[in-house]
């Protein structure tokens, strides 16, 4: 099978977009929807993986190109794996993720009054890479650790200062990007993708 030589990523969100390229081969020719004016698809899938696969084959469809798309998102124990795929929703029209850590700590003291010890969660990344003929190819990656009693940290997106990896004392909104990038959810779904551009 041919090395891939160009790749369109399949979403509109800018930390997203920056993480996905600095995880891909630098020579490889990377295109952004934003470059198409192309916008996001309904995410109508009941999954991580159904949404993923609903924006590869949208971005590629419009393009025809090899499209690369991740649906990701966090799930806390406690909220009972909420906000799962309605992680970026949660943020509203205008992917507001400071209204939407209001709102995760606002729901964990409605369960819990004090649940420091009861802040399990995870990240969740789904990618699937699919070609204009429709052959695709899907992945997933899962980091586990625990929601910040606070937000920590100015690196990163979303709800990054707020969660803290297993094995470190550091949110991934303090840690170094390289850091982050190196055990994060959507470092271990590309790993086994990698095969595909290298």
């Amino acid at each position: 099978m041919s090395k891939i030589k160009e790749i369109l990523i399949g979403t509109n969100n800018k930390g997203k977009y920056r993480e996905i390229c600095n995880l891909l081969p630098n020579e490889l020719k990377k295109y952004s929807p934003k470059e198409f004016n192309i916008p996001t698809p309904k995410e109508t899938g009941k999954s991580f993986e159904e949404n993923s696969f609903i924006k590869a084959s949208y971005f590629s469809k419009k393009t025809s190109l090899i499209c690369l798309s991740d649906d990701s998102g966090l799930e806390i124990d406690l909220l009972k794996s909420e906000p799962g795929i309605y992680s970026s929703r949660w943020s509203g029209e205008k992917n507001n993720f400071d209204l939407a850590i209001k709102k995760i700590f606002e729901k964990m003291s409605n369960i819990k009054k004090d649940w420091t010890n009861d802040n399990t969660a995870r990240f969740i990344c789904c990618m699937t890479l699919l070609w204009p003929d429709g052959k695709n190819y899907s992945s997933k990656g899962v980091i586990r650790g625990k929601i910040s009693i606070a937000k920590k940290g100015k690196n990163g997106f979303g709800y990054d200062p707020i969660f803290i990896p297993d094995g470190y004392s550091q949110t991934f909104g303090e840690m170094e990007s390289k850091l982050k990038m190196s055990i994060d959810h959507r470092f271990k779904a590309f790993l086994k993708i990698k095969k595909f551009f290298i």
